[in-house]
């Protein structure tokens, strides 16, 4: 299966279907595309080893193109709650620039997420962020505030990055955490904080791609990226629907009424069923499909 790494490509409106023309000639997959006046930015996934040349066609139309990890992602912004007690905190920030980096965001109120020693998740909670590819948590400006409520965070199965007040704070193994975003009564726009929401995709965007390496180390039979693709293209219901994650993707349609229609999609002469698990998700009913590694369909 092919390395696909994930870019944005900005550029002019005035030569995009010889650009959309030549990422579908590598292979490659527009994955959303933005239009503002004559300008045009492309969320892209092509094969590393065509990277080069595409390089070149980017400087050919005068435009630019940079690494973009976090694309190809869904990822879950926890602050502890919604209510009054939590606030300020800079969740609609964080949420905002990591949509611009890239990811698909949900943001997600704890339901008991207030007190040192009473914070839990539940296990719907639980359930749902387990069934995203990351989640930022949010916490505030007090130490052992914040290595309490990391306790909670054990059980998940998904790349962690807890964000907070302190420069520093020892978190159980297996979850990262980012410095100098606590509470604050402002909106995210000083360089310094610029920084810190850099390092903070930074950190995150490491975390993806060692699980996207790890996925690979048994991969599928087709990319995720071709699967997102082919369903688009055969399900008419599906084309503004569809969200890439890193082992899958999730469609925003019912599963009682597309489930059957979302297996019997071909791609690559695979039937989807035949290739990937389906399943209901935890949040409004929703399709889930995880492809399955090539070792366990032999």
């Amino acid at each position: 299966m092919l390395d696909y790494g994930y870019y944005v490509f900005e550029g002019g409106l005035y030569r995009k279907d010889e650009v959309v023309d030549f990422i579908e000639d590598l292979g490659g997959v527009v994955i959303e595309e933005f239009a503002m006046g004559l300008d045009l930015v492309l969320f892209i996934a092509i094969p590393r080893a065509d990277f080069d040349s595409f390089v070149k066609l980017a400087q050919d139309v005068k435009a630019k193109v940079r690494e973009a990890k976090l694309i190809g992602s869904e990822v879950a912004v926890v602050p502890p709650s919604m209510s009054f007690r939590h606030l300020p905190h800079p969740a609609c920030d964080i949420n905002e620039f990591l949509r611009r980096c890239g990811a698909k965001t949900f943001m997600v109120g704890l339901s008991r997420g207030v007190g040192q020693k009473r914070a839990i998740l539940t296990s719907y909670e639980r359930d749902f962020l387990n069934e995203v590819d990351a989640a930022v948590f949010i916490m505030g400006n007090v130490d052992e505030c914040i290595k309490r409520k990391a306790e909670m965070l054990r059980g998940l199965q998904i790349p962690v990055v807890i964000v907070g007040g302190p420069p520093h704070v020892d978190v159980p193994e297996g979850i990262a955490y980012v410095g100098g975003l606590g509470r604050v009564a402002h909106r995210l726009k000083s360089s310094s904080e610029n920084e810190v929401l850099e390092r903070m995709v930074d950190v995150l965007g490491g975390l993806l791609e060692k699980r996207r390496q790890e996925f690979l180390e048994d991969p599928p039979v087709v990319p995720p990226v071709l699967l997102k693709r082919e369903v688009e293209r055969q399900v008419d219901e599906a084309k503004e629907a569809t969200v890439l994650k890193v082992d899958g993707i999730r469609v925003l349609l019912g599963y009682d009424d597309f489930s059957r229609l979302i297996g019997d999609v071909v791609v690559e002469g695979y039937k989807v069923k035949e290739i990937a698990s389906i399943r209901r998700s935890v949040l409004n009913n929703y399709i889930l499909v995880k492809l399955l590694s090539e070792s366990t369909l032999s």
